[in-house]
């Protein structure tokens, strides 16, 4: 009775923990000054909860049959609130309050970064006090789980790994952030803008590279070149490539700029935009830095719209068809419609340096566009590169650990086209069991890749011909070539792969991760699918597959299921 009125008092105090916990983290990551009432009425509802939650009465009723684990998890869940919110969010908030984040709205071109100094310790603090927060809920064994407590458990895991991964961000931000602004003296950086209309692994081919120059904390645009100039005259691989890599994707990201994020690995990506670049151009960069339209239409959603060259007003709503499709119709010459692309990107950035719109709505835009791997960055500087390692931003393979199987779903077009656009993937994740059973074969997870392209059935005729690539590389005009890339989880076994339309498949293997590889050709109106079985070799109750970023702002690129229960591609 008495651990049933103090565990009822003390899911009131969760409860609200819950309830705001989500917006609190959020506010600390985007302007910790300004979180700190919240965060202390939080902090006491946390301290409180632990309080009811860790006396010798209740740790004894823990070790009960039944209700044990329900109390023990309860249990985990309050003292790691209490160590979220008063060890790691409530001493941010209270370090940073002489600093606002707004400090950081650029004026006349130029960020002053000298608040963050402030923020390097503290933040790194907290960053480590919620990573440790997460992972004492993240080791909760939920099988054991009912009812209210089970589903509880799942949204504070959610929770705390969503308030980790913001702090951490910030941390890694607050450390990053002056030296690439030019601090200790200029540097320059190369900006690629992805074309999601024609796809490549990391999003889509390089459309547009910017040369930007940071000088203490003033940005300027430098210089503006396509694609297709930065390619122009080379004959032979720029860079040798590592057999492996050849496998795969041949020479062709060491030989034309465009298929530079072919390989899904942007720590290989970024010193080969490097390398190219310079050999081009001579300049040599510092770093270089990856965006999609999407990314444009998220910040267009801070500063509001702009005007490009044309005239055109630009905006959050008809950034992305604009600019990946509707370009094609306006502008038959590949020239002209460099031109309004790389007018278009220097319009958007040319509205952040000005200051326009608010520091927390930017932050926020560049946060959406991280978490959906759509904002990559490779540092020439180890030390730097350090602290991006590990992060979505490194762009890096997807990693397998004993908890999480994670595949890579990479597409690229293979038309020479810009038929991408009117292509939808969807990617599924099931596990066929969710506990090994004894005696038994090995617990099996299956990957399923459908692609549908919704052309109109007179895409040859009513789609322009830059479009559908007419016929130039032998694919019917309207029809679209995808060759997927399915990296497979490393160290599972393979047990089957196969097509819808019994198209072969070819394997090889990049990083110690088997890859199969399909080629698929899809009329307008049609659809195929893939399926893959792989045998689990640990324990992992989760799985991930990370998916190519596309034109649609809809499908998330980052699918999970959780054991028996699947997540898909487009629903979140």
């Amino acid at each position: 009775m008495w651990v049933g009125v103090r565990g009822a008092i003390a899911y009131g105090h969760l409860e609200r923990i819950q309830t705001d916990g989500s917006a609190a983290s959020t506010e600390v990551a985007s302007d910790p000054s300004s979180a700190a009432p919240t965060l202390a009425r939080l902090a006491s509802d946390a301290e409180a909860a632990h309080g009811l939650t860790s006396d010798p009465v209740w740790k004894l009723a823990e070790r009960t049959p039944w209700i044990g684990p329900q109390l023990a998890a309860f249990g985990t869940v309050a003292a790691a609130s209490d160590e979220l919110l008063r060890g790691s969010l409530l001493p941010l908030a209270t370090a940073a309050q002489s600093t606002s984040l707004d400090s950081l709205k650029p004026v006349d071109g130029r960020i002053d970064t000298s608040g963050l100094a402030t923020l390097v310790a503290p933040s790194e603090a907290a960053a480590a006090s919620a990573r440790d927060a997460a992972a004492a809920v993240e080791s909760i064994d939920p099988t054991p789980l009912i009812g209210v407590v089970g589903r509880a458990v799942g949204h504070a895991e959610e929770l705390f790994a969503r308030s980790s991964n913001a702090l951490d961000a910030l941390s890694r931000t607050t450390k990053l952030l002056p030296a690439m602004l030019g601090k200790d003296g200029p540097r320059d950086y190369l900006l690629l803008v992805q074309n999601n209309a024609e796809w490549r692994s990391l999003g889509g081919i390089t459309g547009t590279a910017i040369l930007l120059r940071t000088d203490a904390g003033a940005i300027s645009l430098v210089d503006t070149r396509s694609a297709t100039s930065l390619s122009q005259g080379i004959s032979a691989p720029l860079v040798q490539l590592p057999e492996d890599i050849q496998a795969i994707y041949q020479t062709r990201p060491a030989r034309y700029f465009h298929n530079l994020t072919q390989i899904p690995d942007f720590t290989v990506d970024g010193p080969l935009a490097r390398d190219m670049y310079k050999a081009q151009t001579g300049t040599d960069v510092a770093g270089v830095i990856v965006v999609d339209p999407v990314v444009l239409s998220y910040l267009l959603h801070a500063v509001g719209p702009v005007t490009v060259a044309d005239g055109q007003q630009l905006s959050a709503d008809n950034a992305v068809p604009l600019l990946l499709n509707q370009v094609y119709e306006r502008y038959s010459a590949p020239t002209a419609q460099d031109a309004f692309f790389a007018s278009a990107t220097g319009a958007v950035f040319q509205a952040l340096l000005q200051g326009r719109g608010s520091t927390t709505g930017m932050l926020t835009a560049l946060a959406r566009a991280t978490e959906e791997h759509r904002v990559l960055i490779w540092s020439a500087n180890p030390e730097e590169q350090s602290v991006v390692a590990g992060t979505t931003l490194a762009g890096e393979l997807p990693a397998t650990n004993e908890r999480t199987a994670r595949f890579g779903v990479y597409l690229n077009d293979g038309t020479g086209s810009k038929m991408s656009y009117y292509v939808k993937p969807e990617v599924s994740l099931n596990w066929d069991q969710c506990q090994q059973e004894g005696g038994t074969s090995p617990r099996q997870l299956t990957l399923t890749l459908a692609l549908s392209n919704t052309a109109p059935l007179d895409a040859q005729t009513s789609l322009p011909p830059y479009v559908t690539g007419n016929g130039v590389y032998g694919v019917a005009p309207g029809s679209a070539t995808i060759v997927s890339n399915l990296y497979l989880p490393q160290g599972y076994e393979l047990v089957s792969a196969s097509a819808s339309n019994g198209t072969a498949h070819e394997e090889a293997t990049l990083d110690g991760r088997q890859v199969l590889t399909f080629g698929m050709n899809l009329d307008p109106q049609t659809s195929a699918s893939v399926t893959v079985v792989v045998a689990a070799t640990t324990s992992a109750s989760e799985a991930e597959a990370i998916v190519t970023p596309t034109a649609d702002a809809s499908l998330n690129p980052t699918v999970v299921a959780s054991c028996n229960n699947a997540s898909v591609a487009g629903l979140q």
